[in-house]
């Protein structure tokens, strides 16, 4: 079984590598990184790059993969609508974990990207839509600085930051983690809130969908 893996930052692979070798010993990842897909997604929206995630996503399932998975958020929605288009399992990393979410009551977002937000909150909304739940109540904190952390390479000092925002948040029932590269600072919180992260979930689902 060929799990791809749609990335738009390299700092994902070792992090599904890990989840690989934890829970589906066996499974092959074949990653492709493409970080230009964000700046232009970031700048211009997420359309603006379907066309090359569709090709992507094409290329990958004629190299050998059985389904892909998106690990970005931004272009989640685009992924899978490629995934439509071609007849293909795509995933997005973010949809098993926002499906937990909206059964959990008030809903805080947390983003270190101001163009996840939108994205987040409109899968939230589908999410609830689908089970039969009223529309979640989300609100959407972008963190302060935590971006230009991890764009300069201070990754710790970034998930330093977004733990520190989950702790400031007191007034939900879940706190969502929008982007994949943040799942590191769920361990360091100190909040009695719930702190939700993608890549887990998001492989598991992804590995059934390779296998169906």
């Amino acid at each position: 079984m060929t799990l791809a893996l749609l990335h738009t930052s390299p700092v994902h692979v070792p992090v599904f590598d890990a989840l690989r070798d934890a829970d589906h010993p066996g499974l092959v990842l074949r990653h492709v990184v493409r970080e230009e897909l964000l700046t232009r997604a970031g700048a211009l929206g997420p359309e603006a790059v379907a066309d090359e995630v569709e090709a992507l996503v094409a290329e990958a399932v004629a190299a050998g993969a059985d389904a892909v998975l998106c690990t970005c958020s931004t272009i989640g929605a685009v992924a899978e609508g490629a995934g439509v288009a071609l007849g293909v399992p795509v995933l997005r990393v973010d949809r098993p974990m926002a499906a937990t979410a909206v059964r959990a009551g008030r809903v805080t977002v947390l983003a270190t990207l101001a163009s996840t937000l939108e994205p987040t909150r409109a899968l939230l909304a589908e999410e609830a839509a689908g089970a039969g739940l009223p529309a979640a109540d989300v609100r959407t904190v972008l963190v302060a600085g935590a971006w230009e952390r991890f764009a300069a390479g201070d990754g710790e000092g970034c998930l330093d930051l977004v733990a520190a925002a989950a702790d400031a948040v007191t007034d939900a029932d879940v706190i969502v983690l929008a982007q994949g590269s943040m799942a590191g600072a769920v361990d360091r919180t100190a909040t009695r809130v719930p702190v939700l992260s993608s890549p887990r979930p998001g492989l598991a689902a992804g590995v059934a969908a390779a296998g169906r």
